[in-house]
């Protein structure tokens, strides 16, 4: 089953994950979309140094929306700043240094930022970590899963009142297509059994997030949640973690822009909220959360668990 599912992924993503899928989607593209002025909202994005996140703060910039840039390494968040203020005109970008392995930290961080900011209008948790070997942070807890599931799980929730304080609230959270090779799992969140396989880990994890997102949307309805794939994207963190895969697709792979295009979309559009709060897109689309003839499906009840698990698991690191 599983060579089936990743050979059913493979071609579907030679034909839609990549550039040429990108060109092929945005003909239907309304541009009137991201024609509008983003002056008096904010925006949090993880991981906006680089990459997807660097092209999403631009673009949100550009239209005078109020950065607020987390991220793990100060002097590469302050050179993207630098980049960002210079190219937009825009001075309302702030740096926030957080490790979103540091579970505690993450806690401390979202209630300072409720202390200090009276609003945020949209959250995108788009920062990720595929590691190569197991390893765990200061909490005992495996580091990708602190990173990719956890980390966004208390982020959001922390931030869900500051969030429904303000206006026409959004939560944008990067998944990956990957996910779609990935039956829902909960017995071994901390991968602490079998082989550890850092690509397999985390799409398991962005399967998690698709599943976290729409459990949050039907708990929280005054907010609109949404999770995305980018597609292929020619990133650092894409030719770190897989380098063989992006040496030989390096040619396909879109643009740090056209990764960001949804994020865009889903974080300033109208046209973003008429569709139902939860849902997984592609390319400005609702799309199929499981591949056809997968068996990829859970159940209700192990995915109302996962989100309760999650729960247990952030109180114990709660500051009191």
């Amino acid at each position: 089953m599983s060579l089936y599912r990743n050979s059913a992924w493979f071609l579907k993503g030679l034909t839609e994950f990549t550039k040429n899928g990108h060109l092929s989607a945005s003909k239907r593209f309304v541009e009137k979309d991201l024609e509008v002025s983003m002056a008096g909202r904010s925006f949090m994005i993880t991981g906006a140094n680089s990459g997807i996140g660097k092209a999403t703060a631009m673009a949100i910039a550009k239209r005078g929306g109020t950065i607020h840039m987390v991220c793990r390494n100060k002097d590469k968040a302050e050179e993207a700043r630098a980049d960002i203020v210079k190219e937009t005109g825009n001075k309302e970008i702030y740096v926030h240094i957080l490790d979103l392995s540091e579970t505690k930290k993450v806690w401390e961080f979202a209630e300072g930022f409720k202390r200090k900011f009276k609003a945020l209008n949209v959250l995108i948790n788009n920062a990720g970590s595929i590691m190569s070997q197991r390893d765990v942070n200061a909490e005992g807890l495996e580091k990708s899963f602190a990173v990719n599931v956890l980390g966004v799980y208390i982020l959001t929730k922390s931030l869900i009142p500051l969030l429904e304080k303000s206006t026409d609230p959004r939560v944008i959270t990067v998944s990956s297509g990957g996910m779609l090779v990935q039956k829902l799992r909960i017995g071994n969140l901390q991968s602490e059994r079998g082989r550890f396989d850092g690509t397999m880990v985390y799409a398991q994890h962005k399967r998690q997030q698709v599943v976290m997102t729409e459990q949050l949307a039907k708990t929280h309805a005054n907010i609109h949640f949404s999770v995305m794939h980018p597609g292929w994207v020619n990133t650092p963190a894409v030719a770190n973690a897989m380098p063989d895969f992006h040496r030989s697709m390096k040619d396909s792979l879109r643009t740090p822009d056209q990764g960001a295009d949804t994020v865009v979309w889903l974080a300033i559009s109208e046209a973003a909220t008429t569709n139902p709060s939860g849902r997984f897109y592609q390319d400005r689309k609702v799309v199929p959360t499981h591949l056809p003839l997968a068996w990829t499906h859970s159940s209700p009840l192990e995915e109302q668990k996962l989100v309760a698990l999650l729960e247990d698991l952030a109180k114990t690191f709660q500051p009191h």
